[in-house]
């Protein structure tokens, strides 16, 4: 299996990059890691470091930046790493590829290089939400700001396929992020999305509200990718407050401070849960290939992760399983 890492892509480009694809290169031997980039830079960060044989460089000698315009950009900067790494993908001489760079340049490498399933109009990134009970997924959270229903119709069919393929939920449950449970409820665009759901061949279970979010009770939320990625940011945001917060608390006298200290360990269990990290990356859905797209300061932790995932997806062989469920729609 090859995975194709944008080697030049994200804000500790390429020391942390190149650092976490070497740990996954020497941890997984069957994993065969092309970092694509400014081959120099890539050899500087591999100085000192023991050769090994499922780790090669191919060469980029351009990068789109975080500031630039995604689609002018590409279209500028033809050999830019995440455009050739997608290509490498697009080429079938890596399986999957994964970037920390620009979200947008990334989303549209992979439209014009790797190409949308036959029949996506398009293309979402699902990522995980932690709950009470297990981890539930989000789709979209940053890929489309302005939708249709039909859009959001298949971000659910194709939320509802990675679940089942790729964590392994047997008939996945499937809710509409909405301002009420009722299904009158929203605007036209979730109105109509509503009518959609009910009608596609997955398990919809309804309307959700924001504060069922971390309930748990569902495996698939689907959202506009502008509502999606303010959930995501929101989260995150309440997550990093209240751990502030209770640490101030905790740290605020002697008692608290011996409380603190004998619930430490569920204190990093729940750091733990909550950190971005620990998953990786979040896959970019609808395109005719594996993408996974990093948070821009991942770090090398971040980016092993990332590549692991990158691997499971190949695995369970996602790309298929998708396609499959997206024929069950027509």
């Amino acid at each position: 299996m090859k995975i194709a890492v944008d080697a030049m892509g994200g804000d500790f480009a390429p020391m942390e990059i190149v650092a976490g694809a070497y740990a996954a290169a020497q941890k997984q031997k069957d994993i065969f890691i092309i970092l694509v980039g400014d081959k120099i830079k890539i050899e500087e960060q591999l100085q000192n470091k023991p050769q090994l044989a499922n780790l090669n460089i191919f060469h980029a000698s351009q990068v789109i930046e975080m500031h630039e315009e995604a689609a002018l950009a590409y279209k500028q900067k033809k050999d830019s790493s995440i455009a050739v790494a997608s290509r490498l993908v697009a080429e079938h001489k890596a399986d999957a590829v994964v970037s920390a760079g620009s979200t947008g340049a990334q989303l549209v490498a992979g439209i014009f290089e790797i190409g949308r399933m036959k029949g996506v109009k398009r293309p979402a990134i699902i990522t995980y939400l932690p709950t009470i009970k297990d981890d539930c997924l989000v789709i979209d959270v940053g890929a489309n700001a302005d939708c249709k229903a039909e859009y959001l119709q298949q971000f659910a069919i194709l939320g509802s396929a990675y679940a089942a393929s790729v964590l392994g939920k047997e008939n996945p449950a499937v809710a509409l992020l909405n301002i009420g449970s009722e299904e009158e409820k929203g605007n036209e665009l979730y109105k109509e999305t509503h009518k959609l759901l009910k009608k596609a061949p997955i398990n919809f279970v309804g309307n959700i509200e924001g504060r069922q979010l971390l309930a748990g009770d569902v495996d698939v939320i689907v959202c506009d990718g502008f509502t999606g990625n303010v959930l995501l940011k929101t989260a995150e945001g309440v997550a990093m407050g209240i751990l502030s917060i209770l640490k101030t608390e905790l740290m605020s006298s002697a008692l608290t401070k011996m409380g603190a200290m004998l619930a430490a360990p569920a204190f990093r269990k729940v750091k733990k849960k909550m950190d971005y990290k620990e998953r990786g990356g979040a896959p970019l859905l609808g395109i005719n290939g594996i993408s996974i797209i990093c948070h821009g300061s991942s770090n090398s932790q971040a980016i092993e992760n990332a590549i692991y995932l990158a691997e499971k997806c190949v695995r369970t062989k996602m790309i298929e399983k998708t396609i499959a469920s997206l024929g069950k729609e027509a």
